[in-house]
C-alpha cells in the first residue's frame, strides 16, 4: 500500500504544479489586463481633454467668423455707397 500512496502523492504534486502554473498565468493575465485598462483610461482622458480644447477653439472660431462676416458686410455697404456717389458725380 505504501507504493500506491507514493504514486498518489507524486500525481498530486504534479497536479499541484500544473494548477500553480495555471494560477500564475491567470495572475499575469490579470496584471496585463489591468495595465491595459489603465492605459486605455489614461488615453481616453487625454482624448477627452483634446476634444474639449478643440470644441473651445471651434466656438472661438465661430465667434470670429461671425465678426469677420459682419465686418465684410459693413465694408461692402460702404464700397457700394462710394460707388453710387462716384456714379452720381460722373453722371
Amino acid at each position: 500500500m505504501s507504493s500506491q500512496t507514493g504514486n498518489s502523492a507524486a500525481i498530486s504534486a504534479d497536479e499541484f504544479r500544473a494548477l500553480e502554473q495555471k494560477v500564475l498565468r491567470a495572475v499575469e493575465l490579470l496584471r496585463s489586463e489591468r495595465e491595459a485598462r489603465l492605459t486605455a483610461e489614461a488615453e481616453t482622458e487625454k482624448l477627452r481633454a483634446e476634444l474639449q480644447a478643440h470644441l473651445s477653439r471651434t466656438a472661438e472660431n465661430d465667434v470670429e467668423l461671425t465678426r469677420l462676416r459682419e465686418e465684410r458686410e459693413g465694408i461692402r455697404q460702404r464700397v457700394e455707397k462710394m460707388l453710387r456717389q462716384l456714379d452720381e458725380f460722373n453722371g
